[in-house]
């Protein structure tokens, strides 16, 4: 049976974490204004932001208080469970002892709650009056969809295309909510009707869908933009994640030795292990964290770490971090969540100042892991989240091998129930792998900017 330790509503924690005092020194460079090429400020972000969150983005507060109205709306889920996965050990045969911390419990069956309710909340106090936003697979459309919903507000979705064809019941989610939700690229926007005039069969892609909803911001005075990764606020919010894995671990009388999430932008997994990355900074504990992603967008193990648009029409600030390239186009793989060219300038900065490591993996891989998962564990997960649960096994496989009692702690990010069929496609056989060849690679970030 697995062992779920539940935290008293008296030791939730009521504070965000903010890592950024805590990075190594000299690792995080500042956003750029891509015309000038000089630090952006306050007033390059306030067409699209709030004030409060633009602070958030650059404060050097390592803690930020919850709003009572956003900790009122996280009780209704959380905290949520760190769940010792059992029966996958005795699976495995494995002497490790596996934890996974449960996002899925949410309203909206993923993590993106824990920043959608307090995006919400900060646009409402400023006057904003709907929200215009993206999204890959329907996890963050879906979250904001509920979070505008709880203040009053209206909701635009720029969904991914091959995510809207794949996922109708995510789309059903939203509507439900009340947002609207387009199949990005649209001919709705001046970036949609581009990416539409030399490619009328595309895809579309999490940079073409942030342009879409950028734009939709900037020209109109009553809406502003909201993104559901990469940025440092988004990831300060998701910190609650790993504040209650803490006192969760705490009250399970362990700690861990790995520290796993699957990365798409970063926000799921920075959630996670940032305030464990704290102790590893701060108190030198020896803690492996490691990032998995997909092989048909490898933003961190095939990519560069250099300045570049956050976007594919090069409509926000450029940003360090690892890139694939602006407008770069991954397939139309199942883990649409995963599909974005870049990743989270902290997540970037912690790998490459060697604190953080990355892997990846194909299709076939995490779906077979997710198979398991779901027969021992019994929870069905989303295909984001499966790249998580490779990873894990695949530790718990090493530990079982050297003969090693390690502690594995990985994020199960949401549910995988209106993903069944990317499983239908596993099961009979006719998922497809994909690894991004190396010169579309290259490519792609030969169109970067150069910078001096």
């Amino acid at each position: 049976m697995a062992i779920k330790t539940i935290l008293s509503e008296d030791k939730l924690p009521t504070r965000w974490y903010n890592i950024v005092p805590d990075m190594p020194e000299g690792s995080l460079s500042p956003p750029l204004n891509p015309g000038t090429g000089k630090p952006i400020g306050p007033e390059d972000l306030s067409a699209i932001f709030p004030m409060s969150l633009i602070g958030q983005e650059v404060s050097a507060e390592q803690y930020i208080d919850i709003p009572e109205e956003v900790y009122e709306i996280y009780k209704l889920w959380r905290p949520t469970p760190l769940i010792r996965a059992l029966q996958l050990e005795k699976a495995l045969d494995t002497p490790a002892k596996i934890y996974f911390k449960y996002e899925g419990v949410s309203p909206a069956g993923s993590h993106k709650p824990n920043t959608a309710v307090p995006q919400a909340y900060y646009n409402k106090e400023a006057g904003i009056k709907r929200i215009a936003t993206e999204t890959g697979a329907g996890q963050w459309g879906s979250a904001m969809a509920l979070a505008t919903q709880m203040f009053g507000m209206e909701c635009t979705v720029y969904m991914v295309k091959v995510s809207f064809n794949q996922k109708p019941y995510r789309r059903s989610m939203m509507e439900v909510w009340g947002a609207e939700v387009l199949a990005s690229p649209t001919d709705r926007t001046q970036s949609g009707q581009k990416i539409l005039a030399e490619d009328p069969e595309s895809l579309g892609s999490l940079g073409i869908a942030i342009s879409e909803a950028v734009e939709d911001a900037a020209t109109h005075d009553d809406v502003n933009y909201s993104l559901g990764s990469v940025l440092n606020h988004v990831l300060l919010h998701q910190t609650i994640i790993g504040e209650e894995a803490q006192l969760q671990m705490e009250m399970a009388g362990d700690y861990p030795d790995t520290v796993i999430g699957c990365i798409g932008g970063g926000s799921n997994y920075a959630g996670l292990c940032f305030p464990f990355m704290r102790d590893r900074l701060a108190g030198g504990k020896d803690i492996q964290f490691l990032a998995a992603e997909p092989t048909a967008c490898p933003t961190v193990t095939k990519g560069s770490y250099t300045y570049d648009f956050g976007d594919t029409l090069q409509s926000t600030p450029l940003m360090m971090m690892h890139t694939l390239g602006h407008d770069f186009v991954p397939p139309g793989i199942h883990a649409g969540g995963l599909r974005y060219h870049a990743m989270a300038p902290l997540i970037s900065a912690l790998v490459d100042s060697g604190n953080m490591d990355a892997v990846a993996y194909t299709q076939n891989q995490i779906f077979e892991a997710a198979i398991l998962f779901a027969r021992t564990e019994g929870i069905i997960p989303a295909p984001e989240a499966s790249h998580a649960i490779k990873a894990a096994i695949d530790k718990a496989v090493e530990a079982r091998e050297a003969g090693e009692e390690k502690t594995i702690l990985f994020n199960l990010s949401g549910h995988g129930y209106f993903d069944m069929s990317a499983y239908d496609q596993y099961l009979s056989g006719k998922l497809e792998d994909y690894a991004y060849p190396e010169e579309k690679i290259r490519e792609s970030m030969e169109k970067i900017p150069k910078l001096g």
